[in-house]
C-alpha cells in the first residue's frame, strides 16, 4: 500500500487551492474559448476545496487525502498540456482531464461520511458537472446528465464528437486502484469484525464499518442469513442514540431498506425498545425526522406497532407537530401514520390531547356505543382552547354528540351533554347547536320529572345558558317563557344557569317581543324575591337580569319596586363584596324614572348619596365603567333643577367634584351623564350667586370666591358654579375628542353660562378656554340636537362684536355647508347666524 502525504491537512488543501488558481490563470490567459470555460470550472473547484479546509475535522481521512493527491496530479498534467504548443485535439483531452478530476471528486464524496449535508450536496453537484461536461466551444452539460451515482471508474463516459478516449498518464488507473483498495479493505473484514465495529467501534471504526455495510447492501452482497446471524438490525437501532447525525441518516435508510425487503426484519424493529429509539429521531433535524417517520410508517402495518407507539412518550405529539409542519413529505407520512395508529382507541385519545381531533370525531361517528361514550367522556374532561373547540366543530364533533344525547341511553346522554358543554364555550359551536335543534330537547329534559334523568338537568341548563348568548336562540319564541316557568322549580345550580340564559335573551337587541311577553308574565315580580337570596350566585343572576330589564321596562320597574325592595338594593350596594353586584344594583336605581318622586324620597332617606360618593372615592382606580355610569345616572336624579334642596344635598355630599372627575376619566356614557347632572346644577347658579353689591355678609367673602361669569360670589357647594368647580376645561376636552355621543350633554352644560343675565361674561369665558373653536369644529359631524345647541351658543357668542370678528371667518364655511346640506330644522338658526356675519340678508327665504 502506498504511503500518503505527511503534510497537515490545511496545508495540503492550501497548496492545492494555489495550484487550482495557477492553472485557472494559465487557462484564462491562453485566450482560447474552451480553456476559458475550463478556467470557470476550476474556480468552482477552488471554492469547494476552501470549504473542505474549514471542515478538516471530518475531512482529514486517508481516502480523502488520496483523492486530493489525484486532483493535484491532474492539475500538473493540465498545466503541461495547456503550455504545450503541440497539443492536438484539445476538446478531447480537456474533457478527459475534467472527468478525471470529477472521479477524484466522486472519491471525496464517497468517503465523506460525517460531512454535513449542505457541503455534500455542493460536492455532489460539482462532481456531476465535471462528469457530464462536453467542450464544443461553449461550456454546457450533456443533454441527459446522470442523476444517479457517478459512473464506475472502470466504465468512463463515452467520448463525444467521435474522438477516441485517451489519457495522458496513469492518473485514472491510480484513482481506480485507490478506490479498489478501499473496497478490498472492506472485503478483508470478517463478519465478526463488522459486527464488532458496528457494535463497539469508535467513531472512525463505526464509520468505516457502516460505510462497508451500506455499500455492500447497495451492491446486493449481504444476505438475510448474514443479517440475522449478526443481529445487525438491533445493533444499528442501538447505535442510533450515540452516533453522529449523518450516520443516523444512513442507519435509518438502511433499516428502511431492510424492512421493505424482509418481514422478519420488520418484526425485529417492532419491539418497544427499538421503536423508542426510532421515535427519538422524530425530535431531531428535518431530514432525520423525515426518514424516521417514513420508517415508522413502513412498520405500521404490524398491529403490535400501533399499540406500542402510542405508549411511547411524546411520539403522538411529535407526529401531530410534523403533520402541521412545513415539510410536505414528513407531513404526509405523519398523517398516514396517525391514520394507521388511530384504529387503536387509546391512540385516538392521545391524538386528541395533542390537538389532532379527526380520529376522535371519527370514533364519535362510527365507533361502537362504548367507544363513543369513552370519546365523549374524554372530550368533556379536556382543557380545550378556543382553537381546539373550533377544530372540533369544523371536524364535525357537534352533530354526533347531539345524536348521542337524543337517541342514546343514560350514560350516552350524560357523556354527550358534558362534552357539548365543553364545546359550547365557542360561539361558532353554539350556532351549530342551535342548527341541530337541540334547544327543544334541552327544555324538555328540564321539564322532565323522571328521577333517572335528573343528573342530566345541570349540564343541560349550562348548555342553554351558553346557547342563549346567541341571538339565534330567538327563533325559539317561547324559550324565555319556558325558562321563567322553571325558575322556581329547579335546584340552585340550574336556577343560576336559567337566570344567565334569561339575561342573555333579554339583552338581545331584537328581543323586544320576548321582553314584552316576559313583562306580561310578571317577570319583575318573579325576580324581586331573589334579591334576598342567600345563595350569592342566584342573587347575582337575578340582579343582572333585573338590570337588563330595567333598561327596557322602566315603567314596569316603577310599578313593582316598593320601599322594601329599594332598601334591599341600597343594602346590596353598601354591603356586597362583589363590584358586579354593586354595579347592577346601582344600574337598576339609575333606570328608575326620575318622575318617580316616591323612589327619590326613599333613596334619600336610605343615605344612598353618601354611600355612592364614599364608594367612588375610596378606590377610584378600581371602579368599573358600569359602576361609574350607574352612579352618574343616579346623580342625575339628585340634581334636578326643580328641587334646589335636593341639589344642595348632592353638593354637600361632594357630588360636584366627583362629577367633574368623571368628565376626565370616565367612560363616554359616564361623561355624558356627568355633564347632564352638572348642567342641571348650573341652571340655578345665577339665582344662588351672592351679589358683590350686597353688604350684609357676616364674613366678607374672599376675592378668590368672586366669579366673573356670574358677576358675584360663588362657592361650589352652595351655588353649583361650573366655573369655580373647574368643569369647563374638561367639558371642552370632550368636544375636542373623536367621539361625538356626549356632545349634546356637554353643550347643554356650557349653555348654562349663557343665560340672559350673564351671556356676555359666559361668552368671553368660553372663548378664553378655546371653547368656540371646539364648538365650530364639531358642527359638521355632531348629531342634529347637538348642532342645534351649538348654533344657539354661537348665536350668543357672535352677539359680541370682538368674538364675531375673531371667529366669524372660521365659522362661515361650516355654516354655509350646514345651510345647504344640513337638517331642514336648522336652516332658520343657521340663516340668522350667517346674517350676523353679514353673509346673508335678514329678509332671506331661509327665515
Amino acid at each position: 500500500m502506498k504511503k500518503t502525504d505527511s503534510r497537515a491537512f490545511p496545508e495540503l488543501i492550501s497548496e492545492l487551492v494555489a495550484s487550482v488558481e495557477e492553472v485557472s490563470s494559465i487557462a484564462k490567459d491562453s485566450e482560447k474559448g474552451l480553456f476559458i470555460e475550463f478556467s470557470c470550472l476550476l474556480n468552482k473547484l477552488g471554492l469547494i476545496l476552501s470549504d473542505m479546509k474549514d471542515n478538516k475535522d471530518v475531512m482529514d481521512t486517508r481516502t480523502i487525502r488520496k483523492a486530493i493527491e489525484s486532483i493535484e496530479k491532474e492539475l500538473q498534467r493540465v498545466k503541461t498540456l495547456i503550455k504545450s504548443p503541440d497539443s492536438k485535439q484539445p476538446n478531447t483531452w480537456i474533457e478527459n482531464v475534467t472527468q478525471d478530476l470529477g472521479r477524484s471528486l466522486g472519491l471525496v464524496l464517497f468517503a465523506s461520511i460525517d460531512l454535513h449535508l449542505e457541503m455534500k450536496e455542493k460536492i455532489s453537484a460539482l462532481h456531476k458537472e465535471f462528469m457530464n461536461v462536453r467542450f464544443n466551444g461553449s461550456l454546457a452539460p450533456s443533454s441527459s446528465p446522470s442523476l444517479g451515482p457517478s459512473p464506475s471508474p472502470s466504465r468512463p463516459p463515452s467520448p463525444s464528437h467521435g474522438y477516441e478516449f485517451v489519457t495522458a498518464n496513469a492518473s485514472e488507473t491510480e484513482i481506480e486502484e485507490e478506490r479498489t483498495e478501499i473496497i478490498e479493505e472492506r472485503s478483508n473484514l470478517s463478519i465478526d469484525d463488522v459486527i464488532l465495529q458496528l457494535k463497539y467501534g469508535n467513531d472512525e471504526e463505526f464509520n468505516f464499518a457502516l460505510l462497508w455495510f451500506n455499500e455492500s447492501i447497495r451492491q446486493g452482497l449481504i444476505t438475510n442469513e448474514w443479517i440475522n446471524e449478526g443481529g445487525i438490525v438491533l445493533i444499528l437501532v442501538n447505535r442510533l442514540s450515540s452516533c453522529k447525525p449523518n450516520n443516523r441518516l444512513i442507519i435509518l435508510r438502511i433499516l428502511q431498506k431492510l424492512a421493505s425487503e424482509n418481514s422478519e426484519n420488520k418484526e425485529k424493529m417492532a419491539d418497544a425498545a427499538s421503536l423508542s429509539a426510532l421515535v427519538k429521531s422524530l425530535t431531531r433535524d428535518t431530514e432525520e425526522r423525515r426518514e424516521a417517520v417514513g420508517l415508522l410508517l413502513d412498520l405500521s402495518d404490524l398491529q403490535a406497532v400501533w399499540r406500542r407507539l402510542g405508549r411511547i412518550q411524546g411520539c403522538i405529539v411529535m407526529l401531530v407537530t410534523m403533520l402541521n409542519g412545513d415539510d410536505p413529505i414528513a407531513s404526509s407520512n405523519a398523517g398516514k401514520l396517525l391514520n394507521a395508529l388511530s384504529s387503536n382507541t387509546q391512540n385516538a385519545l392521545h391524538m386528541a390531547e395533542a390537538g389532532y381531533f379527526k380520529p376522535l370525531v371519527h370514533c364519535l361517528k362510527e365507533g361502537s356505543d362504548m367507544c363513543k361514550i369513552l370519546m365523549a367522556t374524554a372530550l368533556s374532561r379536556m382543557e380545550l382552547t378556543d382553537q381546539s373547540r373550533a377544530s372540533l366543530g369544523e371536524d364535525g364533533a357537534v352533530e354526533p354528540l347531539v345524536k348521542m344525547f337524543n337517541a342514546g341511553k343514560l350514560e350516552s346522554k350524560l357523556s354527550a351533554l358534558n362534552a357539548l358543554q365543553n364545546l359550547s364555550n365557542l360561539s361558532e359551536n353554539v350556532q351549530r347547536l342551535i342548527n341541530s335543534g337541540i334547544v327543544v330537547s334541552l327544555l324538555q329534559l328540564l321539564f322532565s320529572v323522571t328521577s333517572v334523568l335528573m343528573t342530566l338537568r345541570e349540564p343541560a341548563s349550562a348548555i342553554l345558558a351558553r346557547i342563549a348568548k346567541s341571538e339565534s336562540i330567538l327563533v325559539n319564541q317561547d324559550v324565555a317563557q319556558q325558562m321563567l316557568s322553571l325558575l322556581n322549580l329547579s335546584s340552585p345550580i340550574i336556577q343560576c344557569h336559567l337566570l344567565q340564559a334569561l339575561n342573555s335573551i333579554a339583552g338581545h337587541p331584537n328581543a323586544s317581543k320576548v321582553r314584552s311577553k316576559m313583562k306580561e308574565n310578571g317577570v319583575i315580580h318573579l325576580l324581586l324575591p331573589f334579591l334576598t337570596e342567600s345563595n350569592m350566585k342566584i342573587r347575582t343572576g337575578a340582579l343582572d337580569l333585573l338590570y337588563t330589564l330595567s333598561q327596557h321596562l322602566p315603567e314596569e320597574l316603577t310599578e313593582q319596586l316598593g320601599e322594601n325592595h329599594l332598601n334591599t338594593i341600597v343594602n346590596i350596594i353598601s354591603s356586597s363584596p362583589l363590584e358586579t353586584d354593586k354595579a347592577a344594583a346601582v344600574g337598576i336605581l339609575s333606570n328608575i324614572p326620575i318622575s318617580n318622586k316616591k323612589a327619590t324620597e326613599v333613596l334619600k332617606k336610605s343615605n344612598l348619596l353618601p354611600i355612592l360618593i364614599s364608594m367612588m372615592n375610596s378606590s377610584p382606580s378600581m371602579i368599573s365603567n358600569s359602576l361609574a355610569e350607574g352612579v352618574a345616572g343616579v346623580l342625575i336624579r339628585f340634581t334636578v333643577p326643580s328641587d334646589k334642596k335636593l341639589q344642595l344635598l348632592a353638593a354637600q355630599n361632594e357630588a360636584i367634584p366627583l362629577l367633574v372627575k368623571l368628565l376626565s376619566c370616565g367612560s363616554l356614557v359616564a361623561k355624558c351623564r356627568a355633564a347632564a347632572a352638572l348642567a342641571q346644577l348650573s341652571q340655578n347658579s345665577v339665582s344662588l350667586r351672592k351679589s358683590k353689591k350686597k353688604s350684609w355678609f357676616c364674613v366678607p367673602p374672599s376675592a378668590a370666591a368672586f366669579c366673573n361669569v356670574h358677576d358675584g360670589y360663588c362657592i361650589v357647594n352652595n351655588t353649583f358654579c361650573l366655573v369655580k368647580a373647574g368643569a369647563i376645561p374638561p367639558l371642552i376636552q370632550i368636544l375636542e375628542g373623536k367621539e361625538r355621543e356626549a356632545d349634546e350633554a356637554v353643550l347643554n352644560a356650557m349653555a348654562t353660562l349663557l343665560q340672559d343675565e350673564i351671556w356676555e361674561n359666559g361668552s368671553d369665558y368660553i372663548a378664553k378656554n378655546a371653547g368656540v373653536e371646539a364648538i365650530i369644529k364639531i358642527m359638521e359631524t355632531a348629531s342634529v340636537k347637538a348642532q342645534e345647541k351649538a348654533l344657539w351658543i354661537l348665536e350668543r357668542v357672535f352677539g359680541i362684536e370682538e368674538l364675531r370678528v375673531k371667529y366669524g371667518e372660521s365659522a362661515q364655511v361650516v355654516l354655509i355647508d350646514l345651510a345647504q346640506k344640513g337638517d331642514p330644522r336648522l336652516k332658520s338658526t343657521t340663516a340668522k347666524l350667517l346674517a350676523q356675519l353679514e353673509l346673508l340678508q335678514f329678509q332671506s327665504s331661509y327665515f
